[in-house]
């Protein structure tokens, strides 16, 4: 069983090969969680993928909100990347130093909301890259500006209201990507909420369960990443939207479904970090 979109995940060989191509941009989606002490900025600058841009989730956000990276509107958004050369027309790589699960599928899933569609995670990330020696450097990227076309695809993303209603209605399944320990309410979040637990009905399938740990965290093969969702009892063919702590590890939730070719797997933006402080919010079974 094959990748029904291989073309979302590129390797390390791929990129070094067509790194200087007039339509291939790179970028660098790297983030940390608050309490692991490290800046992805100041990273970067040190060493990244030559010509590659950095991608903030934390600032190409919508900063009106007291939740963390939430999707900033289409023009905010257009505005943004347009600054870092990123527009129609171009073949967009992500990654991160976490070996791509982390940021690059958040920043995968953003460009598709935004409607491009031309966008594909690099496997294994920075890890795996280096790890093979290729070329790093602490060159200063200037990008030329390009035009973004955003417009937005509404079936990509749930908000709170949506999945407080399929509580009940039940429209679509919802996959929680955190650990079993975060889905049951037995260890604390790392982004501390009123609530431990999960949203009532949701499945919990860890997004490290897609990923291979001991080879710098590339992703199963087709085959392996079906067995997980069945495992899990989940029903690829029917509409999932994926859930996590923040809106970023449940990206990868639906990358792996994309693989698979389910194309219209959404994300709750908001995630455990809304409804795990919100006071309408129920908690579990």
């Amino acid at each position: 069983m094959d990748y029904v979109n291989p073309e979302a995940l590129v390797s390390t060989a791929w990129l070094e090969q067509h790194l200087t191509a007039p339509d291939v941009h790179v970028v660098d989606a790297t983030y940390y969680l608050p309490n692991d002490e490290r800046n992805a900025a100041e990273e970067y600058a040190l060493r990244h993928i030559p010509g590659a841009v950095f991608f903030n989730i934390d600032e190409i956000c919508d900063s009106n909100v007291d939740l963390p990276h939430m999707l900033p509107a289409p023009e905010v958004f257009s505005s943004k990347v347009r600054k870092l050369g990123l527009g129609d027309g171009t073949r967009i790589v992500v990654y991160d130093s976490s070996g791509g699960f982390m940021a690059a599928c958040r920043v995968w899933w953003m460009f598709r909301v935004f409607g491009h569609t031309d966008v594909a995670v690099l496997d294994g990330g920075l890890p795996k890259w280096m790890k093979e020696k290729r070329h790093v450097n602490d060159e200063e990227v200037m990008p030329q500006p390009r035009h973004f076309s955003a417009r937005m695809n509404n079936m990509l993303v749930k908000n709170m209201s949506q999945m407080m209603r399929n509580i009940d209605a039940k429209k679509f399944q919802v996959i929680d990507a955190r650990s079993s320990g975060r889905f049951e309410g037995i260890d604390h979040e790392p982004r501390p909420t009123e609530k431990r637990g999960h949203i009532p009905g949701s499945i919990n399938l860890p997004f490290t369960t897609l990923l291979n740990p001991k080879e710098n965290f590339t992703f199963k093969t087709a085959s392996e990443i079906q067995a997980a969702f069945d495992e899990a009892g989940v029903d690829v063919n029917k509409p999932i939207s994926a859930s996590c702590g923040s809106g970023v590890t449940a990206s990868v939730t639906a990358f792996a479904l994309n693989l698979l070719g389910h194309d219209e797997v959404s994300v709750y933006d908001g995630s455990w970090a809304e409804w795990g402080d919100h006071p309408d919010t129920p908690v579990g079974p």
